[in-house]
């Protein structure tokens, strides 16, 4: 095969899972009890007229058909829609001015997982049967089985409310003034440290499992004990031959888990309030606004299938057995 050939054939796998995950996307929110020009339409001072204008504004006057139609062709269009409860706001600038924070939380907590998870899952397989091993797999074992969502809460009852160390909530200071731009990042990095501390402790706990499981099966090859026969150090053999192999799955791994990184991340967000596209989409599930859900799993899908295409690649590239 080659890589022309490898590429086009990624492609279309790609584009045949956006077009279900469009679907998909367009569907979930109308399965959801209630209405969302009702919910706009609390306030009983509000007359018929204003109710009837809304529902042909955003065509709910329409069959799920023809709304689906309409849905697909302004998407072509790269309009998103306006938000319910944004109105009249755009939806692609509500998410624009969320998603940097959220790439940051991701970013950030992602690289770390990754990073702890490699090293301890290495050393873990390493060190079979021995008290470092056992100690590494029961606290990665205890993570891995904690919901997200509690381990936030927890994090943030101990280090903000009873230590007072970290705000609560939010991703800068209130009216807060910065002399320079030294003083906004550390403000920044004070309100994000435990959402990382969250997403990255629920990470890197299945990062290390994982590869724990692929050094363990490398570590027993023939190459392996060539490499000790040669006199060649501990550490060189570990690193250099048993863990650049058992690499490998790590990369599909990762971009695996960038999906439940990204559902974590609506529970973290809404625990520490923090203003990044999950909460985002939380308070939009809330005020049923179809379009802004609609946008920013749509935004999310896109993030989570070119991680997945782009770790194909690489993965092709790094193994040998694969040739182009």
């Amino acid at each position: 095969m080659t890589i022309k050939d490898f590429l086009i054939k990624r492609s279309i796998f790609m584009f045949a899972t956006l077009f279900i995950v469009v679907t998909l996307n367009f569907a979930i929110p109308r399965i959801m009890p209630g209405d969302p020009i009702t919910h706009l339409m609390i306030d009983a001072r509000i007359p018929p007229a204003a109710r009837d204008a809304l529902i042909k504004r955003f065509h709910m006057d329409k069959s799920v058909f023809e709304q689906y139609v309409s849905y697909i062709s302004n998407l072509l269009q790269g309009n998103l829609g306006l938000s319910f409860s944004h109105y009249p706001r755009h939806v692609s600038t509500v998410i624009l001015e969320r998603f940097p924070w959220t790439l940051l939380l991701l970013g950030i907590s992602t690289f770390l997982s990754t990073l702890l998870g490699l090293v301890l899952g290495v050393v873990s397989a390493w060190r079979h049967g021995e008290k470092i091993d056992i100690s590494i797999q029961t606290f990665g074992l205890a993570l891995w089985s904690m919901p997200i969502y509690w381990l936030g809460m927890l994090l943030l009852y101990y280090f903000g409310f009873q230590l007072g160390l970290v705000p609560l909530g939010g991703a800068t200071s209130p009216r807060l003034g910065y002399p320079n731009e030294i003083e906004y990042i550390k403000d920044v990095l004070w309100h994000i440290a435990l959402p990382i501390a969250t997403l990255t402790l629920g990470g890197f706990a299945s990062n290390t499992l994982i590869m724990r499981g692929s050094m363990l099966e490398v570590v027993k090859e023939d190459y392996i004990m060539t490499a000790e026969a040669k006199g060649l150090g501990e550490r060189t053999v570990m690193w250099k031959h048993a863990a650049r192999n058992a690499m490998l799955p790590m990369v599909t791994v990762v971009a695996l888990h960038l999906a439940g990184i990204v559902g974590g991340a609506v529970y973290t967000e809404t625990v520490f309030s923090y203003p990044g596209v999950g909460r985002l989409i939380y308070d939009a599930v809330l005020a049923h606004d179809y379009p802004l859900l609609q946008g920013s799993f749509l935004i999310i899908a896109i993030t989570v299938l070119m991680a997945n295409f782009f770790a194909d690649i690489i993965y092709a590239y790094l193994d040998p057995r694969i040739k182009f």
